[in-house]
């Protein structure tokens, strides 16, 4: 704990952990990949965009320097120093800090309410940016084609599309095997960033006076509203930044700080740097002045290391979808659908089919739309400024109610980033109509079927729970005598361990007998990313024959049911598999006539709730075991 800001938790195992060097090289690989294929394209749209700043001298210093304090500011200050301290059990991104701000001490129903909707929106203004990142790296690093020779030019959105289909298809093969290659590649690929920014910037020294914040200041006063506007292109410098905190669960604070600040800002802002000394050498470089810096014996080879670096980079982002995905269905955000895990070694290494076709298909759809990574970056930034005021408002709640700052210290954190924050935000709304709207679109899409399947499970639970019995009160009757026992093991999942569960209800109805032990199973899912294997299982005894079980699970655990209740032998409960039967309830939603929700809604849940993935599958009960009762509720 240092002062008021807690630090990033630790694990203690008995294998040595690996060095801070090995975990900040690793780290390069995954959490650098989208910032650092940044300097492919950001100063290019600066000057060659639709708003382009003409490149006289004096334009050119304040646009280093602007570059320079937003990635100071943003990505050094805020989520290096600031937001990555607020970690949920060393997991970060905009899920845990959603958890940390829904635990804020006496908190209203309609704060609580708002700071769910917000990270939920958050979370899904991310998958905008899974499908923009990819489309908009690879294209813009096989436009690199062009500066090598004119007669690529048609070949470059198909070479684009033929690169990010084969990295779709690879998705079920795991990339276990060629990730340990992701750290070592974008080291080198950050190396040579600094190095060719290095040798233009020998060139014209004196472009390292572009730090001087003097020269923003005096950009954006002298040149109002271009200078706003060209803020909607700076951005793209920082884009990727709120990846450091996402990322920190795999990783750790230390080693991705250690990367930051020692290597990969240096590496990108004197790239940055020179791309700006070789513009005021040769104005004719504007063009594409990130592959005009390198000799022309060397353009192809920065192309083919700058589309490598940008495959990465769009994997990562890929991956990251994965992952929150499996982490929102964990939470209750959206219905289960099938994950599959692609490496028995490496827990995180997922895949999910369903969100792998359609964000190729939306990735295919962008290409084909925009065609060129000009266009693209018309619809690059809205989503990730959003998320990134997003992520400051939350921010601020978790350093007002969890960490003790006073009103005013949270107030000065509060306006100083969200100054910064919606600055780059409200730059970038004018790009809505050239092409912002489709991240803008995507995201209200997700957050339309984050909310519905919320609201929807909550409006089923009350039915459930409306229409239950006491647990107490039903054992209690027992006691007078009751259905014919049978032998074996009975297990009903129950949302509600202190209700009877329907699915019993439903087999006392048609069956009319109970097991001679009968487990009521209720599975919770905690808002941390792991529970211990000794907080996993609590196992309480009943009268009767009857024996509760609660199975805790993190948002980053793997449910495995069977699995959990063969540890159980150390509580006193005996399960044997081919003794037991697992029952379910299969729910059937029909509308009400007096909806508790919009039609449209009520629709939208119902087919979400018919193609979610079986409880059956999710938590990995053998089929041959499992009885499902069915019933209708209206909702």
């Amino acid at each position: 704990m240092h002062g008021n800001i807690p630090v990033a938790s630790t694990t203690s195992e008995n294998h040595p952990q690996p060095s801070l060097a090995a975990m900040s090289l690793a780290a390069m690989g995954v959490v650098y990949g989208d910032i650092g294929t940044s300097p492919l394209y950001t100063m290019k749209e600066v000057f060659n965009g639709h708003h382009a700043v003409p490149a006289t001298p004096d334009n050119l210093m304040g646009i280093l320097s602007l570059v320079f304090w937003a990635m100071t500011i943003t990505v050094s200050l805020k989520y290096v120093l600031f937001i990555m301290r607020a970690d949920n059990r060393g997991e970060g991104g905009i899920m845990a800090l959603t958890a940390l701000a829904l635990r804020t001490p006496g908190a209203s129903p309609t704060l609580l309410w708002s700071v769910s909707v917000l990270g939920m929106f958050g979370a899904a203004l991310f998958y905008g940016d899974a499908v923009i990142t990819p489309a908009m790296s690879v294209l813009s690093a096989i436009e690199g084609l062009e500066v090598v020779t004119p007669i690529f030019q048609p070949y470059v959105v198909p070479i684009t599309l033929a690169i990010l289909t084969s990295l779709f298809l690879f998705q079920p093969k795991g990339t276990a095997s060629v990730a340990r290659l992701f750290g070592p590649v974008m080291a080198f690929w950050f190396a040579t960033l600094g190095l060719l920014g290095l040798w233009n910037v020998i060139q014209h020294p004196d472009i390292l006076a572009a730090i001087n914040p003097w020269y923003a200041f005096r950009f954006m006063v002298d040149h109002g509203n271009l200078a706003f506007l060209a803020l909607g292109a700076v951005v793209l410098a920082i884009t990727g930044g709120e990846a450091l905190y996402a990322d920190m669960g795999h990783f750790g604070r230390r080693p991705i700080m250690w990367a930051w600040i020692t290597f990969v800002f240096p590496a990108l802002y004197l790239n940055y740097l020179g791309q700006g000394a070789l513009i005021l050498a040769d104005p004719d470089a504007i063009k594409s002045p990130f592959f005009h810096m390198a000799p022309d014996a060397l353009q192809m080879p920065l192309v083919i290391l700058a589309t490598v670096a940008t495959v990465i980079a769009s994997q990562a982002v890929i991956s990251g979808a994965y992952s929150l995905t499996s982490q929102a269905i964990q939470l209750g955000y959206c219905p289960r659908i099938q994950i599959k895990f692609t490496s028995e070694r490496e827990k995180g290494q997922i895949y999910i089919p369903n969100i792998n076709w359609l964000l190729l298909l939306a990735v295919i759809v962008l290409v084909i739309g925009f065609r060129s990574s000009s266009n693209l970056a018309s619809a690059y930034g809205i989503a990730v400024t959003l998320t990134m005021m997003i992520d400051t408002i939350l921010a601020f709640i978790v350093v007002r109610a969890l960490w003790g700052w006073g009103w005013f210290h949270a107030g000065l954190f509060l306006a100083f980033f969200v100054i910064v924050d919606f600055s780059f935000f409200s730059a970038n709304v004018i790009k809505i109509f050239d092409g912002g709207w489709f991240p803008l679109v995507l995201g209200l899409s997700v957050f339309a079927l984050l909310s519905t399947w919320k609201r929807g499970r909550a409006l089923l639970y009350e039915k459930l729970r409306q229409d239950s019995m006491p647990l107490d009160a039903f054992i209690k009757s027992l006691h007078y005598g009751g259905p014919q026992r049978v032998e074996g093991m009975g297990i009903f999942m129950t949302p509600d361990p202190h209700s009877v569960p329907r699915a019993m209800l439903h087999n006392l109805l048609h069956n009319k007998v109970l097991h001679e032990q009968v487990v009521l199973l209720n599975v919770q899912m905690e808002d941390v990313p792991h529970v211990s294997e000794q907080e996993r299982l609590t196992v309480t005894p009943l009268e009767q024959g009857f024996i509760q079980v609660i199975l805790r699970y993190g948002f980053k655990d793997d449910p495995d049911i069977p699995a959990a209740l063969a540890t159980c032998a150390t509580q006193g409960l005996r399960y044997e598999p081919m003794e037991s039967s697992f029952f379910l309830g299969r729910e059937t939603i029909v509308p009400h006539r007096m909806p508790t929700m919009p039609f449209w809604r009520q629709v939208l849940f119902m087919w979400m709730f018919r193609n979610a993935d079986t409880a059956t599958a999710f938590f990995k009960i053998p089929t041959n075991r499992v009885v499902e009762l069915g019933t209708q509720i209206e909702l």
